[in-house]
């Protein structure tokens, strides 16, 4: 059996190490938390308590980490995982990050004698614990095909999307749309709501008109509409405002870099910003909803 280490048990990290643990593997675990450590470690998983102990005798590495600079840190910095690591290992990076940190990075891996791809997730943590996460890879094709097994275990989608950085990019595409989905969704939801129409019958329409996406279909953001999302749970849990804005900063980044035009993402990004000055980055960013009502 391969062995993998797993390092990073957020709200995202937690379940994806959980799943390898129900698909037979035993993966160390480690975080910079002893209590994310502990609650793996009674499920079954071996506990670390450094990154050198985590990544000793492992095969495969995984890393789900905030941002960039944590990244960086962790293997190249203080972390020093590329210091204790196995050679050869195949590292495995599914943190959301920008692309120039991932190429550098894996960069000096590679250079170092190991595999590296990058491996951002779509799908959220209810995707993390249902192990129906979208991988979009960034990497050799040899080290995409190593990965996949491992991959497969934790989603369900798994594309390969080109060079080292190219998951990366593509994950900061995906998440500027899903924002731009749901600042229109939410506005479309309350101005109907605003002119008597029930938000429950709105959803319907537009999931079955021209108008319908993502948001309509899995992640309603306007409360009482749809169990089992966070804007049935006082927006609690999911994806935070936090991270949205993390994400559309290096979206703008992004754009900035390859003279892109991207005048929705630009208001997406100033919406959420605004968002979360107002108190809301510890919630799910469907509660841009609330922003969009106030306004």
């Amino acid at each position: 059996m391969t062995n993998i280490a797993f390092i990073g048990l957020g709200n995202m990290g937690a379940p994806m190490a959980a799943n390898l643990l129900q698909t037979g593997y035993r993966p160390t675990v480690y975080d910079i938390l002893p209590e994310a450590v502990e609650k793996l470690a009674d499920q079954g998983a071996r506990p670390a308590s450094t990154v050198a102990e985590a990544v000793a005798e492992a095969d495969v590495v995984v890393t789900m980490l905030p941002a960039s600079e944590h990244v960086r840190d962790l293997y190249l910095g203080e972390g020093q995982l590329l210091r204790h690591a196995r050679q050869g290992a195949l590292l495995i990076d599914c943190s959301t990050i920008a692309p120039k940190t991932a190429i550098y990075v894996a960069g000096e891996a590679i250079r170092l004698g190991f595999e590296m791809i990058d491996a951002p997730v779509s799908g959220g943590v209810a995707g993390a614990i249902a192990g129906t996460l979208t991988f979009i890879v960034g990497g050799s094709a040899a080290s995409f095909e190593r990965a996949d097994p491992i991959l497969h275990t934790m989603g369900r989608k798994i594309f390969h999307a080109g060079h080292n950085g190219a998951g990366q990019t593509a994950k900061i595409c995906n998440n500027m749309l899903l924002a731009i989905q749901m600042t229109g969704t939410s506005e479309a939801l309350s101005m109907g709501v605003a002119n008597n129409l029930d938000p429950k019958v709105l959803s319907e329409i537009l999931k079955n008109s021209s108008g319908g996406n993502w948001t309509l279909n899995a992640y309603n953001p306007y409360p009482g509409v749809m169990e089992g999302v966070p804007s049935a749970n006082q927006y609690e849990g999911g994806f935070l405002v936090d991270l949205m804005v993390k994400d559309l900063g290096l979206a703008m980044d992004t754009a900035k870099e390859s003279c892109s035009s991207t005048p929705l993402g630009m208001l997406a990004t100033e919406l959420y910003r605004n968002h979360k000055a107002a108190g809301w980055g510890r919630k799910d960013f469907s509660s841009i909803l609330k922003t969009i009502q106030e306004k």
